[in-house]
Order: C-alpha cells, then structure tokens, then sequence
C-alpha cells in the first residue's frame, strides 16, 4: 500500500518492491474476504499487489491511473483508466499548465482482473470543448463514474477540475 509520508517538494514516494518505473500506474490489491468478515478493518490492509498496466502510449507518457470503479462486461472487466501527457513541475503546489490528461479503457480478464486482455491505444476521450481546455487545471478530461441509464452507460467525467461533463460510451 503507498504510504503519503511525503508531502515536501524534495521528498518521493517509496516505490512498491520490484517496480523500476516510476511513472504512476495501476495496480491490483486483495483482501480475503474471510478477513473481512471477521473484521471490517481488514479493508485498509489489502496485500497480494499485483501490477495491471503502465504508460504505454503517448497520450499516457508521464503517467496512467484508475477512474471509475471497473464494470463487468461478456469479455471480462471494462475499466475506464486516465492517462496524461505533457509535462508536470516538479513543485507540487505550482498550477499544472503543460499537461494533457485523456482517458481510454482496458478490458481486463474476469479470471484473473491484473491480466489485461485489450486495450485502447488511442484515447476515447480528450479535452475538446472550451470547458475541458479552461478551468482549474486546463486540458483534462478525468474520468469519474459510469452509469447505466434506462439501458445506456455513460461515463461522467471532470472537465479541466471545474466541471463536471458526460459522455455516451457505446459498444463498438
């Protein structure tokens, strides 16, 4: 589990053993669930981490990270996951002007969900309209949430961190 100690500009996280890149990226965890019957507590200490996926293509160069809880779909598991381009200061608490932040999919196996079966080499969604360009931290599109309405999924998504915008995700 990642410890937040770090919390200086001059200070770094401590990488998960065995990772050699340090670009963010997305990983699985378990917990028995015997052990969280007998103590709901157990869900703050998940273990067995596994790695998914990482940076593999340019819309996604710094870094890759979740975003909505992943669905169960006929091929497996449909996680919606975010991935940045550009360039990020090295000062925290500086405003983020030069990055670029997409979002794409994965379809992960529903035997084994750290295994990725498919994966979108292009983004599904990008920041387009004047909403998603401008805003707190401009250029993003962070996917947050998939719905199901009246039949149809549709992924809600923040807009440059000020707004909140959907989108119709269709089968293709």
């Amino acid at each position: 589990m990642w410890e937040f100690w770090f919390t200086q500009t001059d200070e770094v996280a401590t990488l998960p053993a065995g990772t050699t890149d340090s670009r963010a990226s997305i990983w699985i965890s378990y917990i028995p669930e015997a052990d969280v019957r007998a103590d709901t507590s157990a869900l703050t200490r998940p273990r067995g981490h596994r790695f998914v996926a990482g940076s593999q293509f340019e819309w996604e160069s710094l870094k890759v990270g979740g975003g909505p809880p992943p669905t169960r779909v006929d091929e497996g598991w449909l996680l919606i996951h975010h991935g940045v381009a550009g360039t990020i200061s090295d000062d925290p608490f500086v405003p983020q002007t030069d990055v670029f932040y997409s979002a794409g999919a994965l379809i992960l196996s529903d035997a084994d969900p750290s295994q990725v079966i498919a994966r979108t080499p292009e983004p599904l969604l990008v920041p387009e309209t004047p909403d998603e360009l401008v805003g707190t931290v401009g250029n993003v599109v962070f996917p947050t949430a998939i719905e199901s309405v009246e039949g149809k999924h549709y992924v809600f998504y923040g807009m440059a961190d000020a707004k909140i915008g959907v989108a119709r995700l269709e089968r293709t």
